[in-house]
C-alpha cells in the first residue's frame, strides 16, 4: 500500500496550502490575440485597469498582466489595445472574492452579456469591453507552484499544443502536464480517469511518448467493442489452424503490444469476468494464445481509460493500476476554452481550405481564426457534458451559421440544469458587496441575484437574512 501511495502522490506530502485569489484572465482580445491566457491578480482595496502603465506616484494600484508558468511568472504589462482607455475600469475588492467594477472609460461595458456601468463580479463573471476585449474573474493562485524535483515540463508557445497535443494555460492544465510527466517514465500500469470527451486518449499517447517504450508500438482498442465471448481471442490471439483448419495465426492485442504500450479505452465497459483474464498479463506479462498449451510472454505496459467510477473495475484488477491520472473536465478549466477553440479551429482549417480562406487572416490556419467576443463569451459560460467534443460541435455550428468572415454568437441549446446551478458559491460573496448590489437595484432582488451570479432569488434571500442586509429600505 505504501508503494501505491508514493506513486499516486508525487512530491512532498505536507506541502503548504496554496491560497486562491481573484484574478482577471484575458479570455479574448481582438487587438492583442496572443495575450489570451494572461492573468492579473486583483489586489485588496482599489485598483484600476487600462492602457496606462503603473507609475511610482499612482494613487491606486494599476493592474499588470503576466504569463504564468510553473515556478515563474513572465510579466507582460498593461493592456495595450488602442480602443481601451488609459483608465478603463475602477475595481475594488474587499475581504471576500467579489470585486466591484465601474466603467470609467469610453466604450460599453458588458458583465455576463448585460450592459452595465457598475456591477459586482464574482468567480466566473465575464467582463466584455466594447466587443474587443473579454476578461474573466477566476479564483487561482497568484503563481503556479514549481514542478516536483526531477519533473521536466515541456515549454511550448502560446496557444499551441505541446508534443502530446495538450492545450491549456490554466492551473488544472499545468497540473495535468505535471502528473503526466511524473507517470510517463515509470514502468507500472496506468489508469486514466475522466469524463467522456476530456482527452483521455491524448493523455495515453503522452504517457507512451514520455516513456522508454516510445520507439515501440502503441496499440489502441476501444474495450467496449470487444464481444464478451471473444475476449481471449481479441486479447491473446490464436495459434495457426485454431479453432478451424486454415485459420491464420493471430498475435492478439497483447502480442502486438509486446515491447510497447497497450491502450484500452472504455476499460470500465469490460465485464468483470473479462477483466479477470488480464490478471496474469498485468502481473507477469504471461498469457496463453488459443490453441496453444505453452504460455507466452509479452513485455507491455497497460494504459486503461474509463469514465466510470472505481466500482466498475474488478477490485483485484484495480489494485494492479498503481499509477492513476485524473483528467480535468472542461468546466473545471474554463480559462482554457478560448485556447482550445483556437486549436480546434486551426485543425479544422488545415483539413478544409475553404474555411481557412474565409475565417483566417491570409488563409493561414496558424494565424488564429477571426472570432467575435460574443461567441467566446458564450463558449466560456456554457456548461459542458461531453466537453471537447461538445465544444467542437458548437464551433461547427458557428462555422455553418456565420454569414461574415468572423465567427459569431450562436443559438445555444437549453441548459438541462437550468438556473439551479449558479456559477458563484454564495459563501464566497462579501456582505458589503451584496448590499451594494441591492442598493444599485433599489432593493429589487430579481436583478440582484442574477448580477451576483447566484442560482435563485431564494439563495439571495437566505444571504439577506443571515447578514441582516437592507432590502427596499428595511433591515434584514
Amino acid at each position: 500500500m505504501e508503494e501505491t501511495q508514493s506513486l499516486l502522490m508525487p512530491g512532498p506530502s505536507a506541502a503548504p496550502p496554496i491560497e486562491n485569489l481573484p484574478v482577471l484572465v484575458i479570455l479574448w482580445s481582438v487587438d492583442e490575440p496572443d495575450r489570451v491566457g494572461e492573468v492579473a491578480v486583483v489586489p485588496r482595496g482599489r485598483c484600476s485597469l487600462g492602457r496606462l502603465e503603473p507609475g511610482p506616484g499612482d494613487p491606486v494600484a494599476r493592474l499588470v498582466f503576466c504569463r504564468q508558468r510553473p515556478g515563474r511568472s513572465d510579466l507582460t504589462g498593461a493592456i495595450r489595445s488602442p480602443l481601451v482607455s488609459r483608465e478603463q475600469l475602477a475595481l475594488e475588492r474587499s475581504a471576500g472574492s467579489t470585486v466591484l467594477v465601474q466603467n470609467r472609460g469610453r466604450g460599453a461595458l458588458l458583465v455576463d452579456g448585460r450592459r452595465s456601468d457598475e456591477a459586482v463580479l464574482g468567480p466566473g463573471s465575464l467582463v466584455e469591453l466594447d466587443s474587443r476585449l473579454l476578461l474573466g474573474l477566476f479564483l487561482r493562485p497568484a503563481s503556479l507552484p514549481a514542478p516536483a524535483p526531477g519533473t521536466v515540463l515541456e515549454r511550448h508557445a502560446f496557444g499551441c499544443a505541446d508534443r502530446a497535443g495538450l492545450i491549456g494555460e490554466s492551473p488544472a492544465s499545468w497540473g495535468l502536464r505535471e502528473r503526466v510527466a511524473f507517470v510517463a517514465p515509470r514502468h507500472a500500469h496506468v489508469l486514466v480517469r475522466g469524463e467522456s470527451g476530456t482527452g483521455k486518449e491524448l493523455v495515453a499517447r503522452a504517457l507512451h511518448e514520455g516513456s522508454g517504450r516510445r520507439t515501440r508500438p502503441l496499440v489502441s482498442r476501444n474495450a467496449a467493442t470487444i464481444p464478451e465471448g471473444l475476449v481471449d481471442a481479441e486479447l491473446f490471439g490464436n495459434a495457426k489452424g485454431y479453432p478451424n483448419p486454415g485459420m491464420p495465426e493471430r498475435r492478439g492485442l497483447v502480442g502486438e503490444a509486446d515491447g510497447g504500450t497497450l491502450f484500452l479505452d472504455e476499460f470500465g465497459e469490460l465485464p468483470e469476468a473479462a477483466q479477470a483474464h488480464l490478471l496474469r498479463v498485468l502481473d507477469e506479462g504471461e498469457y496463453s494464445r488459443l490453441g496453444e498449451a505453452r504460455p507466452s510472454r509479452a513485455d507491455l505496459r497497460l494504459v486503461a481509460a474509463t469514465n466510470r467510477g472505481d466500482e466498475a473495475l474488478k477490485h483485484d484488477v484495480l489494485a494492479r493500476f498503481r499509477l492513476r491520472v485524473d483528467v480535468p473536465d472542461l468546466n473545471a478549466r474554463r480559462e482554457d476554452v478560448p485556447l482550445l477553440a483556437r486549436g480546434l479551429l486551426g485543425r479544422i482549417a488545415r483539413s478544409d481550405p475553404s474555411i481557412a480562406s474565409r475565417f483566417f487572416p491570409g488563409g493561414d490556419p496558424d494565424a488564429g481564426a477571426r472570432i467575435s467576443c460574443g461567441l467566446v463569451r458564450q463558449l466560456v459560460a456554457h456548461r459542458y457534458r461531453t466537453h471537447v467534443r461538445e465544444l467542437e460541435a458548437l464551433l461547427w455550428q458557428s462555422l455553418q451559421a456565420s454569414r461574415s468572415d468572423s465567427l459569431l454568437p450562436i443559438e445555444l441549446p437549453p441548459d438541462p440544469l437550468g438556473d439551479e446551478a449558479g456559477r458563484v458559491d454564495p459563501e464566497s460573496l462579501d456582505p458589503a458587496a451584496i448590499q451594494a448590489c441591492l442598493d444599485r437595484h433599489g432593493g429589487r432582488q430579481g436583478p440582484a441575484w442574477r448580477e451576483l451570479g447566484l442560482s435563485s432569488r431564494h439563495v439571495l434571500g437566505r444571504l439577506v437574512k443571515r447578514h441582516r442586509l437592507r432590502v427596499r429600505g428595511r433591515s434584514g
